[in-house]
Formats: C-alpha cells, sequence, structure tokens
C-alpha cells in the first residue's frame, strides 16, 4: 500500500488546512494537495494527501472514506499512479487525419 491518498467529493468550500486537519487525527499528513482549476482558480473537488507510512494511510482511509467534511460524503481511497502514455484529449494522443500533398511518394499530376 502506498502512502498517497485520493480524496475525492470535496466541498468547493473545503481548504487544504480543513483536510490536513481532518487527516491528521488519523496520523502524520506530509503532503495535502486540493487541486484547482488553472481557468477559474476554484477547487476541482478532489485531492491528494500523502501521510507517513501506509499504516496511516490505511487508518485515514477506514475512518475517512464515507464520512462528512463540509457536508459532503469523502471517498478516500489509495491514489492510483497517472497512466502512463496517456496525454489526455483525444485516445492516447495520436495522430491526426492523413491529407497533404506528396505523401509516400508523387501525387501532384505532372511530377
Amino acid at each position: 500500500m502506498s502512502n498517497k491518498l485520493f480524496v475525492g467529493n470535496l466541498s468547493f468550500n473545503t481548504t487544504e488546512n480543513d483536510l490536513q486537519d481532518a487527516f491528521a487525527a488519523h496520523g502524520t499528513v506530509t503532503e495535502a494537495n486540493l487541486m484547482m482549476d488553472r481557468a477559474t482558480g476554484r477547487p476541482r473537488g478532489f485531492a491528494f494527501i500523502t501521510m507517513s507510512s501506509p499504516e496511516e494511510a490505511q487508518k485515514a482511509i477506514q475512518a475517512l472514506n464515507g464520512a462528512n467534511l463540509d457536508g459532503r460524503d469523502l471517498t478516500v481511497n489509495e491514489a492510483r499512479p497517472k497512466a502512463t502514455g496517456s496525454t489526455g484529449g483525444y485516445g492516447n494522443g495520436g495522430g491526426g487525419g492523413g491529407g497533404g500533398y506528396n505523401r509516400g511518394g508523387s501525387s501532384i499530376r505532372g511530377y
């Protein structure tokens, strides 16, 4: 088990300090990252919390998954690593349509 936890279904009023306080009751919090929307600067409704040990992370999951914070029932589980090779957007970030002149050989008349 990892030390890093995903926390979802957060109220937009919840702060990193609120998360720090809630999780500190179950162990030492080494990092609290509330994800923010780049365009609006508002919280996105989820965060990542890093506990000091896997045992403390498991204890926090058991205590806080489904617990109410700021009027919302939290979803707390082990954070999964980012998918490799994915660039977001469309599929795996590959390709685009064909087109273009002279692709793989002469396609323009007279040449």
